[in-house]
């Protein structure tokens, strides 16, 4: 089931590895960690409100994301960008997108982690 989450992951990862194993688990790695700092500062921007801790790690994860294809999470990081620039973090918008942020990172992390093995 997780395979069809990001199914063209794997793939995309050995190609930059170019068959390098080691390559390819530190890009692994990587990635998860990556995700991993995603999860925790969009904790922490929501909890606090703080948009600019938002900004700074959908700038920072944003090559990663696109690299990779990881498409679920670009377009909810958009939806959440937009959200908070029309409602703030109070509204019922907000939390329905916190939520739904929150599911795909953690089906992005469980994705990545099931290839590092």
């Amino acid at each position: 089931m997780m395979d069809q989450i990001y199914p063209e992951l794997e793939l995309l990862i050995l190609e930059m590895s170019e068959g390098d194993l080691d390559f390819k688990k530190e890009l692994t790695l990587a990635i998860y960690n990556g995700l991993l700092e995603l999860k925790q500062k969009y904790i922490e921007g929501s909890f606090q409100k703080n948009d600019h801790t938002l900004q700074q790690i959908r700038h920072k994860m944003k090559p990663t994301l696109s690299m990779f294809e990881l498409t679920h999470l670009i377009e909810e990081l958009k939806e959440g960008k937009t959200i908070i620039e029309s409602d703030g973090f109070d509204g019922a918008n907000f939390t329905t997108h916190y939520k739904n942020m929150m599911e795909k990172l953690d089906q992005a992390i469980e994705r990545v982690f099931a290839i590092t093995k």
